[in-house]
């Protein structure tokens, strides 16, 4: 017998709602080269309003960004 396995998906997290910007839409924004909060800015607009997304900005650009993360996990 045959069994499924369901994964759960998660919905994607508004980091920037004044400019509704998601996790997603950053993680991409890092894979494409955006190193710095001053990337997320040009690029998508990230903190360019209230400015209350800075620091989950910044957090996600450390986590999504390869060498950081490979540092973090011992790969260097």
């Amino acid at each position: 017998m045959m069994r499924t396995i369901l994964i759960p998906s998660f919905p994607d997290m508004y980091v920037c709602v004044c400019n509704a910007v998601t996790d997603r839409e950053i993680r991409g924004a890092v894979a494409l080269g955006a190193r710095t909060l001053a990337d997320l800015r040009q690029s998508l607009g990230v903190g360019t309003c209230c400015g209350r997304c800075e620091e989950c900005a910044r957090n996600l650009v450390g986590e999504s960004t390869p060498a950081t993360a490979a540092c973090r996990r011992g790969d260097d």
